[in-house]
C-alpha cells in the first residue's frame, strides 16, 4: 500500500510530507526559517505597536494593518518561490525605512530591529539558493568537481597542453 490513506471517493491522499504549493521539492530549513521569522516579526510589531499606540484609533489600525501585511507576506513566504524571495525583500526594505523614518521623527522602534534582522537573513547567498530554482553545489547529486590538487590545466580551463 502506499504512504497515504483513502477518501470516501476512492482517491488516496499523499502523506503530509508533501508542500501544498511546491510538490516538486520538499521546503528547505531556511524557508522554513525565513517563514518564522516573518511570523515572530508580525507578532513583535502586534506586540509593541498596540502597547504603544496609548489607545490612539489611527495608530491601532496602522499596527493592525503592517500585522496582516507580515502575516500575508509569511504565507507567500512558505511557498519558497523565488518571487517570494524578491517580494520579500522588497518588503522588507520598506517596513525597514518606514520604521527608521518612524523612529527619527517620534522615537519609535515598533519592530524595526527584528525587520532588519529578516532583511540580513533574506539577503544571505544561502537563502537566495533555498528559494531559487537552482540547488546549490552540495544539492547536485552525482555531480563531481576534482579537488584543486587533482585538477591539471585542462580543467582549470588555461588550454595549456604538455
Amino acid at each position: 500500500m502506499s504512504a497515504g490513506h483513502r477518501t470516501g471517493r476512492g482517491r488516496w491522499l499523499a502523506a503530509a510530507t508533501t508542500s501544498r504549493l511546491r510538490p516538486d521539492r520538499p521546503h528547505h530549513p531556511l524557508v522554513k526559517l525565513v517563514t518564522r521569522l516573518v511570523t515572530a516579526q508580525a507578532a513583535v510589531a502586534a506586540a509593541i505597536g498596540l502597547s504603544y499606540s496609548r489607545r490612539h484609533v489611527p495608530s491601532i489600525i496602522i499596527a493592525l494593518m503592517l500585522v496582516v501585511a507580515l502575516l500575508g507576506l509569511a504565507a507567500l513566504t512558505r511557498s519558497g518561490t523565488h518571487a517570494a524571495w524578491v517580494s520579500a525583500i522588497g518588503f522588507e526594505s520598506a517596513f525597514v525605512m518606514f520604521g527608521l523614518i518612524r523612529f527619527f521623527s517620534s522615537r519609535y522602534l515598533g519592530g524595526t530591529l527584528f525587520g532588519m534582522i529578516s532583511l540580513g537573513v533574506l539577503l544571505h547567498p544561502a537563502v537566495a539558493r533555498a528559494f531559487s530554482a537552482v540547488p546549490g553545489p552540495a544539492e547536485r547529486p552525482g555531480e563531481a568537481r576534482p579537488a584543486l590538487a587533482d585538477a591539471d590545466a585542462d580543467v582549470l580551463g588555461d588550454g595549456v597542453t604538455g
